[in-house]
């Protein structure tokens, strides 16, 4: 009974912090997501369904999901492929210290806020005047460019900007890994013949599965809540809204427009789409295996 109560005592507090910073607020989106609200008005106006029923015929919204699947699919692929990449290159370095060093300098853009070091992708690389992007071109011999005015090429610049700034975590989730597999069954697949790239394929990557299956279900939950990047280079979502994912649409329409009922709406839709997709994912990439 004693240890009952402790242990009650030391989850109540998580469980409060929980409440009033998850659930509550989803609770309370899904509320105000069936009424015209505004917290200015005195008086909200119940609609039921019809933010719902609105939001299944808005184009806007529809071009939102697009990008955003688009976004996170190759995001996460190309994350996902260079970590896998960099992680092995970090493993076969001898040096303790280096490793280190390689993870630390990877490391360094996560730690950074997003909004600070997309600013300096705006101004500094992307920048219609002296950005590096448009340095390049005229180094080339051809003319600056407006990236901002573009479809594709924006879309593929947030891409790499948010591999730069996000790919050193996922490399130290994947060396830690690589770590944990015994050294053995490299080197039984050796003695049998399989180069460093069979070895990697056949043997490593096989045993990596839960690491694997983590890493993928975390980085593509996260990619599908990006906003810092989308509001700092592409604000009104790009041209022909070539650049508008969710995250951005919600706070356009909410704290805009203060079409806050139609925002939480858009929240919903893009909570059940996350939730989906991880449930999809978890069952795919079910492992179930041991090294023993």
């Amino acid at each position: 009974m004693k240890n009952n109560k402790f242990v009650a005592a030391v989850l109540l507090p998580s469980f409060l912090f929980l409440f009033i910073f998850v659930i509550f607020p989803v609770i309370y989106g899904l509320g105000i997501s069936l009424y015209d609200y505004n917290p200015a008005n005195s008086k909200n106006v119940f609609l039921g369904a019809e933010n719902y029923v609105r939001l299944l015929q808005d184009a806007t919204f529809w071009k939102a999901v697009k990008n955003t699947f688009f976004f996170c699919v190759v995001a996460v692929v190309l994350n996902i492929a260079i970590t896998l990449f960099l992680a092995e290159l970090i493993s076969h370095i001898r040096s303790g210290k280096i490793r280190v060093l390689f993870r630390a300098v990877l490391f360094i853009p996560c730690i950074a806020p997003m909004i600070g070091t997309s600013m300096i992708w705006k101004y500094g690389i992307v920048g219609t005047d002296g950005g590096l992007l448009n340095q390049i071109l005229i180094f080339l011999g051809k003319g600056p460019k407006n990236w901002y005015l573009t479809e594709m090429p924006l879309m593929w610049i947030i891409i790499i900007y948010t591999l730069w700034a996000d790919i050193g975590y996922n490399v130290i989730l994947f060396t830690a890994g690589l770590s944990n597999i015994p050294k053995a069954f490299e080197e039984a697949a050796a003695i049998d013949g399989a180069g460093p790239l069979r070895r990697f394929f056949l043997v490593k990557l096989p045993l990596l599965g839960r690491t694997f299956a983590f890493v993928s279900i975390m980085t593509m939950a996260n990619y599908f809540q990006m906003f810092a990047q989308f509001r700092v280079l592409a604000p009104k979502g790009g041209m022909h809204d070539s650049a508008m994912v969710l995250t951005n649409y919600i706070y356009r329409t909410s704290f805009q427009s203060f079409d806050m009922g139609y925002g939480a709406a858009i929240a919903t839709g893009l909570f059940i789409i996350v939730f989906i997709v991880a449930m999809i994912q978890n069952q795919l990439m079910r492992v179930e295996w041991s090294y023993e």
